[in-house]
């Protein structure tokens, strides 16, 4: 590593917002900012275009870090684009590095539109067990006026970031589900590991783009029943699996979009939302020509349930 010439200045911290669902080829965009960030240049401000690092400010991800997370409070995030577009959220590729150094990686910062922009269209259902204890932001989520919809926006943010947190840990103890190592939660903005090819800032394809030959079908279909009973050992339902939130990376399965997580005990609809993921992936497994006495999503869905304690 280069020692550096100078650390810049103590500096105000500024939070921003964001997240997620249609695929589209990045686009270069040096100096984007995202909605919600002060624009207000001065003396303590990095170059036009980027941001001081608000690892300081947010809720952060599980310890011990990554070798190759940055957390310096030095750091500077630079917009390098967009990698996905979606109804609810949009998820920018921003690279973090150290001024005048060799240090950098690269992130996914994950952006819930606002409230006005964006709708979660089956929340109602999703949000079952997930009550916040104040009876005045229970009747405005209920009623869905602008704060009850940011409170909704808060609640898919948190409940992502928990769910990553919790799974990432069992990935490190277990090794049997792969996810996103959750980086730091500002407000309804998570930033994510990127997982791709970090040389080329090209994110890693989703399931349904891979054309798997007969071996790695089964390797993947063998790791989704890993992950499958991962989460429901751990009481959850990802409650909107698909092969479109499934990345394929270095020949490993990665599980991408949890916001909608769901309590396959609190919710009274857990037992469907868990069925509904089984019925998806296997289909998609089976249309690709995965033997079918492998593929019995009623089995399965009753394996899981009784993973869970649910009789």
């Amino acid at each position: 590593m280069r020692e550096h010439d100078h650390v810049p200045p103590a500096r105000e911290r500024r939070t921003r917002r964001f997240d997620d669902d249609e695929p589209q080829f990045l686009k270069r965009s040096r100096h984007a900012v995202p909605a919600g960030f002060d624009t207000n240049t001065d003396t303590d401000t990095p170059e036009a275009g980027d941001r001081w690092s608000s690892w300081d400010q947010a809720v952060q991800g599980p310890e011990p870090y990554p070798d190759w997370l940055i957390t310096e409070l030095a750091a500077v995030d630079s917009e390098l684009g967009v990698l996905k577009t979606g109804k609810e959220a949009d998820v920018h590729l921003v690279r973090r590095h150290v001024p005048g150094t060799d240090r950098s990686c690269l992130l996914a910062a994950k952006r819930y539109r606002d409230a006005e922009h964006r709708l979660f269209h089956r929340d109602a259902g999703y949000l079952e067990g997930r009550r916040v204890r104040r009876s005045r932001e229970n009747r405005a989520m209920e009623g869905r006026t602008a704060f009850g919809r940011q409170m909704i926006a808060g609640q898919w943010a948190a409940a992502e970031f928990d769910a990553l947190a919790r799974l990432w840990e069992i990935s490190k103890a277990m090794g049997n589900i792969s996810v996103p190592y959750p980086v730091q939660l500002v407000g309804t903005e998570l930033m994510l590991e990127f997982v791709g090819d970090a040389e080329e800032g090209l994110a890693a394809p989703r399931l349904a783009q891979t054309r798997p030959e007969p071996a790695q079908l089964r390797s993947l279909w063998d790791q989704m029943l890993d992950a499958l009973v991962v989460l429901a050992r751990a009481g959850l339902a990802h409650g909107d699996l698909s092969p479109y939130n499934l990345l394929v990376h270095d020949g490993r399965l990665v599980l991408i979009d949890l916001p909608q997580v769901v309590d396959v005990v609190a919710n009274p609809q857990g037992r469907e939302f868990l069925a509904r993921d089984v019925r998806v992936v296997s289909n998609w497994f089976r249309s690709r020509g995965l033997p079918g006495d492998l593929l019995d999503p009623e089995a399965l869905t009753g394996r899981l349930l009784g993973e869970a304690g649910i009789r």
